[in-house]
């Protein structure tokens, strides 16, 4: 049902930022009520049961309203003012500062901040702070695939065209990932894709809830899919298949990258990945016989060692064929968390300053300082990526501010950055919920949630998005902006950080002007009346780019980068003492860390709780039951869960769900080796044993 009287907006959650409405409740129990949202085109009125029941968490009862300070006779938090609990950050802030330097002050930031609060508080890491500290858990998410579409295309975007595409190709390609349960409402545009007669070709180790629709699944073992890329291109050359006036005119690089394909014949790949030689073929049959295909990857190949080696190998496959570049045709990202795209972009990230501009770029620096009115030589350099900065706390870095992220449960060897954070000698968490890392903080401020507040999203196509606020905020609690102003005005800044999110938008578009993600042609107004803008539109008459690349690569000459690359193993192969690979990964009913939906009693009931899923075969040599308590230990840690036997996973591998903390804290388990470009760790692959729990 449709209701003029309800607000417009989006989603909080995943990167698709579905269309939704609200209508204000006026109860404190569910402020707001979802309504069908029938006109926005990504979900076309259609929710999962965690935007249906986003609004549960708007309730008093399950939120912070009041700041919280930790006491330090009792180590307890106690509820403080808002001057007491501001007063007490600036002052952890400033000591530490004083005392160790500014590079001891750390930031961390989310990839489900606005653009607006990403902005933000990147600008105040470098100037009020003057830290080079700053990261985010984005970085978790898609950074290979980033680094990946850096070096071959010059831009990085996750969709480089929009999702309304994906049905009318001939195939897809579809790695790592589990839409179904990641993204519902997107599965539709797969069964469209089969009902207009395209091909679906799934690659997971699991057949998941996606892999049943596909015409072809490929089960490779976890950590093999760069392999299993090479094995595929090595056969389209065998076959005849490269599209050679492509590779001619449109490309470079290919001698290499033909060179490293070939060197992976296509059983050395089947022994590497478990996957047949005749399934290779079939693969490549129906990949190269359709006239368009797109490559579409996850976390599952980019949450690798070698994941922007392994997503430059699923380009190489589509550059070869011809299947980038053109209408209907290329490689793209599904983005994970809601602003994951956005918010990348303009600051938060160690590397990067607005407009997905280089922070180590003198042009950059000058044309931002420029901006903020500030010497480009005050900006601090590059910092340390996501892991490696919580790796760093209580050592170098002695104090964080921390928003809009759950570490304790999200980050890789969880147990060892629960530990750093308890280390610090000052940590300060904004958030809305008492999440398990905002529990450790010595001071916690309650901050607005996405229907409380107004401010832009940029979802896995580019499209920049305007979530409406449709509640007035509890009287206890501020919005991140208000935050960032207040501590800038106490540490010295009274100008510069506005808490009104159109002006900051505003701001960010000069910014932007000229950068690789170039905001400058985007204004509310304009994402209201278009249902939102793609990016880059550098002018106010542009019409948006939702179709990247059509003409030219954005490199300087114009021309797509073949990169040659070769399989390696994982950074931890399985031997006798850890015989088995962990893979770990989400469910439907909840969320990346679960600090929210592991308060909505709906989707608790669907989900409550970790478990280990493995192979019967697997089961039947521990002498393991349904529901039987199983004990995974890697070298990293141990953690608890019920087994769950299904014949849907490889005998040699388990899956564990990472949304619970814990004993059942799958993130306690994985491997933090970092890919040696995009910084992102192994969460896909490690090895284990399992032990019946005692």
């Amino acid at each position: 049902m449709s209701d003029a009287t309800a607000v417009p907006t989006h989603c909080p959650y995943c990167a698709l930022q579905c269309g939704m409405s609200l209508r204000p409740t006026g109860t404190p129990e569910l402020p707001a009520e979802v309504v069908d949202r029938t006109d926005f085109p990504v979900n076309r009125g259609a929710l999962c049961g965690k935007g249906r029941t986003a609004p549960s968490v708007l309730s008093s009862r399950v939120r912070l309203t009041e700041p919280l300070v930790r006491c330090p006779d009792t180590g307890d938090l106690r509820p403080a003012t808002w001057e007491e609990a501001l007063a007490a950050v600036a002052d952890g802030l400033r000591r530490t500062r004083a005392d160790h330097g500014a590079d001891a002050v750390g930031v961390f930031g989310g990839g489900g901040l606005t653009n607006e609060k990403a902005y933000t508080l990147g600008k105040f890491a470098r100037l009020v702070l003057a830290t080079s500290q700053i990261d985010y858990n984005g970085r978790f998410c898609m950074s290979s695939a980033a680094a990946a579409h850096q070096r071959a295309f010059g831009l990085d975007r996750g969709l480089p065209f929009p999702l309304e595409d994906i049905p009318k190709t001939g195939c897809v390609i579809l790695v790592g990932s589990n839409l179904a349960e990641t993204m519902p409402p997107a599965l539709r545009y797969l069964t469209e894709l089969k009902e207009n007669g395209g091909k679906l070709i799934v690659i997971d180790p699991r057949r998941t809830r996606t892999a049943e629709q596909a015409d072809l699944h490929l089960a490779p073992r976890p950590g093999t899919d760069l392999a299993l890329a090479l094995g595929m291109l090595h056969l389209v050359v065998a076959e005849g298949r490269v599209d050679e006036e492509f590779v001619a005119t449109r490309t470079d690089g290919w001698a290499a990258a033909r060179a490293g394909a070939m060197s992976h014949w296509p059983e050395q790949v089947e022994r590497i990945t478990g996957v047949s030689v005749p399934q290779l073929r079939e693969a490549v049959a129906m990949f190269c016989d359709a006239g368009t295909g797109m490559v579409l990857t996850a976390r599952g190949p980019e949450q690798q060692s070698k994941g922007t080696d392994t997503v430059g190998a699923w380009i190489n496959l589509c550059l070869a064929t011809g299947k980038a570049g053109r209408p209907l045709s290329g490689y793209g990202c599904l983005t994970g968390q809601g602003n994951g795209q956005g918010g990348r972009e303009h600051g938060q990230k160690a590397d990067q300053l607005p407009g997905y501009r280089k922070l180590d770029d003198p042009a950059a620096r000058a044309h931002v300082a420029g901006v903020w009115g500030v010497d480009p030589e005050s900006l601090p350099g590059p910092g340390r990526s996501a892991y490696e900065l919580l790796d760093a706390l209580g050592g170098d870095v002695k104090a964080l501010l921390l928003m809009g992220s759950n570490p304790v449960v999200s980050a890789p060897r969880a147990a060892h950055i629960e530990g750093r954070l308890r280390s610090l000698d000052f940590l300060a968490v904004a958030d809305v919920v008492l999440s398990e890392t905002a529990a450790l903080a010595d001071v916690v401020l309650p901050v607005t949630q996405w229907a409380e507040e107004t401010g832009t999203m940029t979802n896995l196509e580019g499209r920049v998005l305007l979530r409406r606020r449709a509640l007035t905020p509890p009287a206890g609690v501020r919005s991140d902006l208000e935050v960032l102003h207040e501590l800038a005005g106490l540490l010295g800044w009274e100008k510069g950080f506005p808490a009104e999110p159109e002006e900051v938008f505003e701001e960010l578009r000069r910014a932007s002007a000229g950068g690789p993600a170039d905001y400058s042609g985007i204004s509310y107004r304009r994402i209201e009346e278009e249902q939102g803008v793609f990016w880059p539109c550098p002018e106010t008459e542009h019409p948006g780019t939702p179709r990247l690349f059509l003409e030219r690569f954005a490199t300087p000459d114009g021309r797509a980068r073949f990169v040659p690359v070769v399989h390696r193993a994982a950074a931890e192969e399985t031997d006798a003492e850890y015989p088995v690979v962990l893979t770990t990964g989400r469910v439907v009913s909840q969320y990346q860390s679960g600090a929210q939906t592991r308060r909505v009693a709906e989707l608790n009931a669907a989900a409550p709780g970790p478990f280990v899923e493995l192979h019967p075969r697997l089961a039947e040599r521990l002498g393991v039951a349904e529901g039987e308590r199983l004990v995974v230990v890697s070298r990293r840690g141990r953690a608890v869960a019920p087994a769950r036997i299904t014949t849907a996973i490889r005998p040699d591998t388990v899956f564990m769900p990472f949304h619970w903390a814990g004993e059942g804290r799958a993130n306690t388990l994985v491997n933090p080796a970092l890919d040696p470009v995009s910084r992102m760790p192994e969460f896909k692959v490690c090895a284990v044993r399992l032990e019946r729990d005692a």
